[in-house]
């Protein structure tokens, strides 16, 4: 590989560094935070590869200003709309994601925050801390069961199907809302397809997984709140603008719906001045739904495997934009 030059703009875990210190000049953004974006457009130039996290902005100027040398883009993350993956594509420059492995750990996660809240978990745990803890009580800190209750999944790829599984054991009545229905596995699986709004009157809990795009931005809002059971509890592992953040306030704080517990916010990290940091019916993440140890190996390996196969002028295993290699383009 004639040019080898790698920026990586986070700590990653370690054998994802070893696959690429073996054959490139590996340099690694030392710092917790993402690299300001005028550094990271300073250190894309010259380089061959660049591995990125979706907390970079990687946008037509970046591409345009390092495509003379620029052969690849992969991102540790399945999303990518913190990139222009249009303008790469026009620049012939193949951009990489980690699709799949980390479903389980995402829908694990899913179910961690809606037992959590069903159960009030982080309640009960600020309320011991606090010294709240004075006897069993027969009304302390009561929440919805889950055997037997509607999940209405918003979503149903990988990571909602994989939702949809842990249901059973619960034995739930699953809708799910998706513009492609997948009869085989709804049948497989038992959950039945149910217009959007159909699905927020009828469930008790309500689990989002849909993938951020125009057509999904806030989504979630005052209108869909109010289509919604009162006692509902809504989670949310995708993207943090698929929810109205103000709306979800007013739903939460007038009791338009009971719960909510989310993972993802519209400006990350969360504001400490956000009103929903003020109310006790919101179990809040930093955005760490596919976390586990493995899960987090197996994407910074898979996102090493995709920068090499850019240096060599080889096909990514996983591209987000795979029109690139038509003829013409």
């Amino acid at each position: 590989m004639p040019n080898s030059q790698v920026f990586v703009t986070r700590q990653i875990p370690q054998p994802g560094l070893d696959l690429l210190a073996a054959s490139t000049e590996l340099e690694v953004w030392p710092g917790e935070l993402p690299p300001p974006y005028e550094i990271l457009l300073e250190k894309a130039q010259g380089r061959a590869g660049l591995l990125c996290m979706l907390t970079d902005r990687i946008d037509r100027d970046l591409l345009a200003s390092a495509s003379g040398q620029l052969k690849v883009v992969s991102q540790m993350a399945v999303g990518f709309d913190n990139i222009d993956v249009q303008a790469a594509t026009e620049l012939g420059i193949p951009v990489g994601n980690t699709p799949g492995v980390l479903t389980e750990a995402t829908a694990d996660f899913a179910w961690a925050l809606l037992m959590a809240a069903a159960r009030r978990v982080v309640e009960a745990d600020r309320l011991t801390r606090a010294g709240g803890w004075k006897t069993w009580g027969p009304q302390t800190l009561l929440g919805p069961e889950l055997t037997g209750a509607t999940l209405g999944i918003v979503g149903f790829g990988r990571i909602g199907q994989a939702v949809a599984r842990r249901a059973s054991g619960f034995n739930m009545r699953i809708l799910y809302f998706d513009h492609n229905p997948n009869p085989e596995a709804g049948q497989a699986l038992r959950a039945e397809w149910a217009p959007f709004e159909r699905l927020l009157a009828e469930s008790d809990f309500v689990s989002i997984h849909t993938s951020l795009s125009a057509g999904t931005v806030h989504l979630f809002g005052a209108i869909q709140f109010k289509l919604m059971k009162p006692s509902a509890i809504l989670v949310n592992t995708a993207r943090g603008a698929v929810i109205d953040q103000p709306a979800l306030f007013e739903a939460l704080c007038s009791k338009t719906i009971a719960y909510a517990a989310i993972d993802v916010a519209e400006k990350e990290p969360i504001p400490l001045d956000d009103p929903l940091l003020t109310l006790d019916n919101l179990v809040i993440a930093p955005h760490i739904a596919s976390a586990g140890i493995q899960t987090r190996i197996k994407m910074s390996v898979m996102a090493a495997e995709n920068l090499l196969a850019g240096l060599r002028g080889e096909r990514l295993p996983y591209c987000a934009n795979p029109q690139v290699y038509l003829p013409g383009c």
